[in-house]
């Protein structure tokens, strides 16, 4: 309902089933498929179809709850245990707006809002406000000043500490394919679940800057600006986890130190690497956010670098090895350096040079030192040489396509 009246495509459509029993719907042909209260999949268009249900809380967490599904259940009962009151809207078979809690006006006045006290008792909730806010944020969408009052009493109350990390893991890459991600770290930033869930984040947030090179100045607020530019340069959400993560070290640079940053690539490794185990992060997000922090200032300084040190740097990221490893590295450090005030649309050749470097360098034949009689590290070390020879070349006729424009 939500997205028909949005105007948006709707990708799939939820039933809700009054006055059946689970026998009822198992003698009319329909398969059931929940475990933990009972939904059934339609014989022939196999989509799902939930028994109306109440819940109640038995215990803390997300989990601590008993379902009951009977055929007394009304659709506004249904509807009134549902998160958010744009979620707690439906259609009857005529066509009809079922809409007891205000949804729709909601939806024209673009207000996320808990349908009832209730929210409170299911923690994962927070996570969702704050995803939408990050999937509706683009059309004038925000969160109401109750939910958020309720929020942050929830967050006081340890209810986020009964969060699992997989389930907020799934939350944030969720989020991270939202046309405006950064309204999730806002939003629980505002009600205080971002340094409950994500402290490696929430503590870059107050850590200055030096001015020159980041008006900004904050790096909280850089750390967003960054990933509302991988938005733009990437729809894929390990960019963006990358392009969110690369400055964790700068959080814990002692203060007597800012606003510079001195070795927070490294420092920032171990910080990377708790988030990571904490939260069951897949193996894809961790090594490409492990080589934008390491090397992204490797990147920026790129036309700096001597040909042996980019070359060097190739080996580092695999780009020999896997052949697709640099893009999606480029994609985010351009994300780093776009994203500051004033940097937003400026060029950022370093990418293009880098490429062109990457393959030129992987353009180097091997077949022709085998051929020669090199193997083992006579093999590797020839390799190097004329892969450091294909790049200063490149370097030559980049540089001087440089000058000519």
């Amino acid at each position: 309902m939500r997205d028909m009246l949005l105007g948006r495509p709707v990708e799939e459509r939820d039933w809700v089933v009054v006055g059946e029993t689970p026998e009822s719907m198992i003698a009319r042909g329909f398969k059931p498929v929940g475990k933990d209260f009972p939904v059934f999949l339609h014989p022939e268009t196999h989509e799902e179809y939930a028994l109306a249900r109440t819940e109640r809380k038995t215990a803390p967490g997300y989990r601590g709850f008993v379902v009951h599904a009977a055929p007394d259940v009304t659709l506004e009962q249904d509807l009134l245990r549902r998160d958010l009151t744009i979620n707690a809207m439906a259609m009857d078979e005529e066509g009809r707006l079922v809409d007891p809690y205000g949804g729709a006006r909601d939806l024209e006045q673009r207000i996320l809002r808990h349908v009832s006290p209730a929210f409170s008792e299911d923690p994962v909730r927070i996570l969702r406000v704050a995803r939408f806010a990050a999937r509706y944020a683009h059309l004038g969408f925000r969160v109401a000043a109750e939910t958020l009052e309720l929020m942050r009493g929830m967050v006081a109350a340890g209810e986020v500490d009964a969060l699992v990390p997989e389930r907020v893991w799934a939350e944030l890459a969720r989020a991270l394919c939202e046309p405006t991600p950064r309204a999730f770290f806002e939003v629980l930033r505002e009600c205080g679940a971002l340094a409950r869930l994500f402290p490696e984040i929430d503590r870059l947030f107050g850590v200055p800057q030096p001015p020159e090179h980041h008006p900004e100045v904050d790096t909280g607020i850089h750390t967003l600006l960054v990933l509302d530019q991988a938005v733009r340069l990437s729809p894929d959400p390990v960019v963006r986890f990358a392009a969110l993560t690369h400055d964790l070290g700068k959080g814990l640079t002692p203060q007597d130190l800012w606003p510079r940053h001195f070795g927070h690539e490294k420092a920032g490794l171990a910080a990377l690497e708790s988030l990571c185990e904490r939260l069951k992060v897949p193996n894809a997000y961790r090594k490409l956010a492990e080589k934008v922090m390491r090397y992204h200032g490797h990147c920026h300084r790129a036309l700096e670098l001597r040909p042996a040190t980019v070359v060097d740097l190739f080996y580092r990221l695999d780009v020999f090895r896997t052949g697709q490893a640099l893009d999606p590295f480029l994609l985010a450090c351009e994300a780093d350096a776009k994203g500051r005030p004033g940097f937003e649309n400026r060029p950022y050749p370093q990418a293009e040079w880098l490429r062109q470097a990457g393959d030129a360098a992987s353009a180097v034949p091997v077949q022709p030192l085998l051929e020669q009689g090199f193997k083992g590290e006579t093999l590797g070390r020839e390799l190097r040489r004329l892969r450091i020879e294909a790049v200063k070349s490149c370097r030559q006729q980049f540089m001087e396509g440089r000058s000519a424009v």
